[in-house]
This record gives structure tokens, C-alpha cells and sequence, in this order.
């Protein structure tokens, strides 16, 4: 049997409309599931950077969340000023720090640096991770340029302010085997006990990031407190967790947070 060519048109957009309506219908019924999935992942990586959830632990959902809702806090920063926005904190568990990036009324133009961050936002989001009314670490979101992507991730600083718990990437697209190592358990288990800035005594040093990936073995934290290996040819996914540690630690980043809370005594719970 053969077809019109009127008959074939008129089928095949009919297909296709259907197929479109099918699509359009799903993400729609999905998109509050995907955005609890996004929450979620979120959680649990901020979980295991900060040591309260192993690498490899298999939780069910509701055992994450209580997780989480137990030991870390999560707040709002006024970024350049380092305050706590008690109003915005309110509605933290909603906030994304990604979309507040691509509106321009909720950021602005970074200035110029080699992490390839081209806006920060006027707000930020803290993980607070608490233990009997202190605070015992920072979770910070990080993010900046590698070889192929950017890179999204957190850091977790002790109650100091300076001396690193973790760290983890939980979004990139770089080479698997290269770049892709940042994802490598054994080389985050290189970052503990190092440290974010230099000396305390040092006010020349002190509250500027010093922490660099270096090309090559750095040795045990012992002797070299500041720096981390590199990883094995990926020198430019190396030097892009450098810059965008400096960003982040730095002035432009959540310097004057971190500086406020050494100011009022890092670890004390404050409003």
C-alpha cells in the first residue's frame, strides 16, 4: 500500500507532536523530583567533605537528610561585606547560588582573575557543620575553569578558619584519568591537615590563601603544609584548583566571611 505524500507529512508531525507532548509532560510531572534529587546530591556531598558520611556509604534518602538536618546549618553571606543575612537565611535550603550567577540584579562582575569566574553573587551559601552548640567546620562552595570545564565543588576548613578538612568536586567534565582525578578518593585524602593561609604570626601572609596544587609530589603535611600533589598530566586542571581556591579563600571570595569569624573567635556559634 502506498501513502500520499500529504498523508506521510501529516503522520509524521503527528507523531511528533505527540512525542513532544509526551516529553513536555514528563519533565514537568519530574521537575520537583529532579529538583529533590539536585538537593539531595547536594546534601550528601556536603556530607561526606565534611567527614560525617564515607565516601562509599550507601544511605537511603531519609537517612541523609536527617544526617544533614542534624550537624550542618546552612546560611546566607552577604559576600563582599562577610555578614550573615539573617532575612535570606531563612530560606537557605532554597537558595541556588547558580541561578542568583546569571541574574544580573543578584551579582556581579568579578574582578579579574585567573579561576575564568566572570560574576559573583552580591549572596553566598555557608555550610556550618555544628557539634554541640559550636561550630566545627566551614563547608564552602568553590568553583572555577579547569582544562575542558568548570569545576564545582566544596571545601571544608576547620573551626580555625585554616587548617583543611576536605575537599570534593561534584561537577566537571574533565579528561577521566587526568583532570577527571580531582574526583580520585586517594588524591583528596591528600588534603586533610593542610593549610588554607599562611602562619598566624605572619600578618603578611595571614588571611591570604597560600594552599597550592603543585606540579609534581608535595610530600606529607608535616613538611609541606601548604601544598598538595599535582595531578599526573593535568597540569592545567592542577593550577585551575589553585586559582579557584584564591578566588574563593581570597578577598573577593569568602575572605571577609572567614576574617569575621576569626575576628569574634572562630568556632563560636554567632547570629
Amino acid at each position: 500500500m502506498q501513502y500520499s505524500v500529504t498523508y506521510t507529512v501529516l503522520f509524521a508531525a503527528g507523531v511528533c507532536l505527540v512525542c513532544s507532548l509526551v516529553v513536555a509532560t514528563t519533565a514537568v510531572t519530574l521537575k520537583d523530583r529532579q529538583i529533590e534529587n539536585a538537593l539531595l546530591d547536594k546534601q550528601r556531598k556536603v556530607l561526606i567533605v565534611a567527614g560525617l558520611m564515607g565516601e562509599k556509604e550507601r544511605l537511603l534518602e531519609e537517612e541523609i537528610q536527617a544526617r544533614f538536618e542534624a550537624s550542618v546549618e546552612p546560611v546566607i553571606i552577604d559576600l563582599k561585606t562577610g555578614a550573615v543575612n539573617a532575612e535570606a537565611t531563612r530560606s537557605a535550603a532554597s537558595f541556588d547560588q547558580q541561578k542568583a550567577l546569571l541574574d544580573p540584579a543578584r551579582s556581579f562582575a568579578a574582578p579579574e582573575n585567573r579561576a575564568g569566574v566572570s560574576r559573583l553573587p552580591h549572596q553566598a551559601l555557608v555550610y556550618l557543620v555544628k557539634e554541640g552548640g559550636m561550630i566545627e567546620k566551614y563547608i564552602l562552595p568553590i568553583e572555577g575553569k579547569g582544562l575542558w570545564s568548570t569545576l564545582y565543588g566544596f571545601i571544608a576548613l576547620a573551626s580555625d578558619t585554616n587548617r583543611i578538612e576536605g575537599i570534593t568536586f561534584h561537577e566537571h567534565a574533565e579528561t577521566p584519568g587526568l583532570g577527571g582525578e580531582v574526583d580520585n578518593p586517594n588524591w583528596k585524602a591528600k588534603w586533610p591537615g593542610r593549610l588554607a593561609f599562611g602562619p598566624p604570626d605572619q600578618p603578611e601572609t595571614w588571611g591570604k590563601p597560600r594552599i597550592r596544587v603543585i606540579k609534581g609530589l608535595a610530600g606529607p603535611v608535616e613538611s609541606a603544609p601548604y601544598s598538595v600533589d599535582g595531578l599526573a598530566g593535568a597540569t592545567i586542571t592542577s593550577n585551575g584548583v589553585s586559582y579557584l581556591l584564591d578566588l574563593w579563600l581570597g578577598e573577593n571570595g569568602f575572605g571577609p566571611y572567614l576574617e569575621k569569624q576569626r575576628q569574634a573567635g572562630a568556632g563560636a556559634v554567632r547570629e
